[in-house]
């Protein structure tokens, strides 16, 4: 973990030293006092090392996201009450505002859908905010219903009668988790919505994708709970730090860039490549086993193992994924060492059982291991020993190896790192 002195005097001078914060960075970030969340503003390219400048740029962004609400969030009829020109708003025509905003509401819906499950197991993303953007919260709900009612088909009862029947499930549970908050209120999951739909306007080459709810999720829970100055400019920030990542992994999210030089494909290759490299023999069983990357590994890179992992310990990975210089390549690194570091069991195993480990990956592993696993590989360290495949073998798939004492005990400094 960084040294949290060190830390709040460089955040403290007026110009940083890129190349000495991001080491600092990448040992952890401490929790608390809006440390981590000014850092990864910093790593994210939102704000400079010019500490001076930092109050200049943040105002004017924070005043930028505001205006992106009040002119994007909002009803053509609002639009048109002004003008003597009425568009209708079941008019096909290309110029009409009406037809433009059904096809908003087709994204707004997919995203009102991923965002209500994003993270069920952690009560925060159900919980009122305590900064509402109550003068546009209504507006996003209204067209979510009015998405769900296009949603609706005439179907034929069996006594020739008419039935509207909804093609979409229900998102609300049966005791009341996921319902709305009453008018005036937001749940953190409605404010995630409105960045998602906001960011979906700005960007219609690549507008939303399911899985861009898990990246956005834990940054914006950072900035909430960071600190309370962080948590009051949450909604701007973490939309501004997710527009930032997404410049760089965007690529992973469109479909017809899946087998060129910078798509999913690509980078799932890469990692096996490097698993074959730095682990030969659990390389060929999971090739004899015919178990392809993209069982397993076209979730973990494309949302940064944001599902894999519990929140602080997808804090703590952040914050060296930011910090890494290559920053994406070391995601491959970590990749690979979460194989390594299971490779007794799955190396014994069988597909079944490898698909288990490599699906829902064990999570009584150590975050802090993993990572000077990565490390270990990335700097072609690593010195593993060839396991043992006698049918006589006595191993279980439930008696787990310790992670430590499969390398060695080079692992038993990290934390004091």
């Amino acid at each position: 973990m960084a040294n949290r002195k060190v830390l709040e005097e460089m955040l403290r001078s007026e110009k940083i030293d890129g190349k000495e914060f991001k080491k600092l960075c990448f040992q952890g970030i401490p929790d608390g006092c809006g440390l981590r969340s000014t850092c990864w503003k910093i790593l994210l390219n939102y704000i400079p090392y010019s500490t001076k400048e930092w109050d200049t740029i943040l105002t004017k962004q924070r005043a930028v996201y505001s205006q992106f609400i009040k002119t994007m969030i909002i009803n053509p009829n609002e639009v048109n009450s002004g003008s003597s020109d009425i568009d209708h708003p079941l008019s096909s025509g290309p110029d009409s505002s009406w037809s433009e905003y059904f096809k908003e509401n087709e994204v707004l819906s997919q995203i009102d859908k991923d965002v209500r499950r994003l993270c069920p197991d952690l009560s925060f993303f159900q919980q009122p905010t305590n900064y509402p953007a109550s003068f546009c919260s209504q507006n996003l709900r209204t067209r979510v219903e009015q998405a769900n009612l296009q949603a609706m088909q005439v179907t034929k009862s069996k006594s020739g009668g008419s039935l509207l029947a909804s093609t979409r499930k229900r998102h609300v549970s049966d005791d009341g988790y996921y319902k709305i908050l009453p008018e005036g209120e937001e749940a953190h999951w409605e404010v995630c919505e409105r960045i998602l739909f906001i960011f979906a306007l700005l960007n219609p080459g690549i507008a939303y994708v399911q899985g861009m709810n898990e990246v956005l999720g834990p940054i914006y829970y950072t900035f909430v709970t960071d600190s309370k100055d962080s948590e009051v400019n949450a909604e701007a920030d973490a939309f501004f730090c997710f527009t930032g990542i997404m410049s760089e992994i965007k690529d992973n999210f469109i479909k017809i860039l899946d087998f060129s030089q910078c798509g999913i494909s690509h980078n799932m290759n890469k990692l096996m490549e490097l698993l074959q490299l730095c682990d030969p023999q659990l390389h060929a069983c999971l090739t004899e086993r015919n178990i392809k990357p993209q069982f397993f590994s076209f979730r973990w890179i494309t949302l940064l193992l944001s599902q894999d992992f519990l929140y602080p310990e997808i804090q703590r990975l952040w914050d060296s994924l930011f910090s890494d210089e290559h920053r994406f390549k070391f995601l491959l690194y970590f990749c690979c060492a979460m194989m390594v570091a299971q490779r007794t069991r799955l190396i014994l195993g069988d597909f079944i059982d490898n698909m288990k480990v490599l699906q829902k990956y064990p999570i009584e592993t150590d975050i802090y291991q993993l990572l000077q696993l990565a490390c270990q590989i990335r700097d072609d360290k690593l010195i593993l020993q060839p396991v043992n495949t006698n049918p006589e073998n006595d191993y279980k798939p439930s008696n787990q190896p310790n992670v430590s004492k499969l390398f060695g005990g080079f692992l038993s400094k990290v934390k004091n790192r």
